[in-house]
């Protein structure tokens, strides 16, 4: 993306001083021309980037100019290929930036750096199962959001497919499912990309609040969906053994109240229906008692029954 080799143009001559038009070509793996258009580019944006005519001239950062990045301290350098290095593994154009920001720091932090891109590596397949793979329209959403462009969707829901045209404001992935939060007419909205059939990058300028911040955002959504599921509480007595790893399976739908003072923990757990909330503690079994409300115990004798039925009748009889 344009963007990208901006950047890269700029770190280059960072740490070259002066540049010509064919040292940008070779390093970015380019064209003479566009390498010459970004270096016009970067001047006519105001970075004080000239050229210079004549034996020995080409393009230069005038008085010194730097990018934020000259300011790290070596903490800051650790710090942020350790975050970075992990991504590298997966992701080609990652390695790629790396490389280049290595080059672009001063010469004391760079074994460090490339140390420290190395350290950790983030294995994100989960035991026993394939991990599930991007969505398809996943790139080209990226490509809108961070170019700002308005983008008609197609998008199902209830089993009916519509068309709707979007302000992509920024992308999030939790537990492997990725939401694309954007501007309608109706306000912003959260959009699943699992649900979007179709993605047509329109050229029109999409609009985006100037104080938009995409982790609050997101917070907000979270909260809003967590009041929602959270319709229905459960109170539950667990062993004290068990009782950290109901937490950590329910996550905030789980709420750890104290003691029942037999040697059990009372806790609280969440779901928007009583029958969602019977769902989740039925693998429980005997490990847990269900003191209410009676709606839930009455779901979980239900899905007790079902089970019987299902699993309890011979091959050749229905159920099979």
């Amino acid at each position: 993306m344009r963007a990208d080799r901006l950047v890269a143009t700029l770190l280059f001559m960072q740490a070259r001083g002066r540049v010509t038009a064919a040292e940008v070509a070779a390093e970015l793996e380019v064209s003479v021309a566009t390498a010459r258009r970004d270096l016009e580019a970067l001047s006519a944006a105001g970075i004080p980037v000239y050229p210079q005519a004549g034996r020995g001239g080409g393009w230069s950062l005038i008085g010194g100019a730097r990018t934020d990045l000259s300011g790290l301290t070596a903490g800051e350098t650790r710090a942020l290929f350790l975050l970075a290095g992990p991504a590298a593994a997966a992701a080609p154009e990652v390695k790629s930036a790396l490389r280049k920001l290595v080059r672009a720091l001063p010469q004391t932090f760079r074994a460090d750096a490339a140390a420290a891109a190395d350290a950790v590596v983030v294995d994100p397949a989960r035991w026993g199962r394939p991990d599930p793979q991007p969505p398809a329209v996943l790139d080209t959403l990226q490509r809108a959001v961070v170019d700002r462009r308005r983008v008609r969707i197609e998008y199902a829901r209830a089993g009916q497919a519509t068309m709707r045209t979007v302000d992509p404001w920024g992308l999030v992935e939790k537990e492997t499912i990725w939401y694309l939060l954007a501007g309608t007419e109706r306000g912003q909205r959260t959009f699943r990309l699992d649900r979007i059939g179709a993605v047509t990058v329109l050229d029109e300028p999409a609009e985006r609040p100037a104080d938009f911040d995409l982790h609050a955002e997101w917070s907000r959504v979270v909260d809003r969906m967590e009041r929602r599921r959270s319709a229905v509480a459960a109170q539950v007595a667990v062993s004290e053994r068990l009782a950290p790893i109901l937490a950590d399976q329910q996550g905030r739908n789980c709420t750890l109240v104290g003691s029942t003072g037999d040697g059990r923990v009372l806790a609280e757990i969440t779901a928007d229906t009583p029958k969602m909330v019977a769902r989740q503690l039925a693998g429980w079994a005997g490990d847990m008692e269900v003191l209410g409300p009676a709606e839930v115990k009455a779901e979980l004798v239900a899905i007790g029954a079902e089970l019987m039925r299902v699993n309890s009748s011979q091959p050749g009889e229905p159920g099979q």
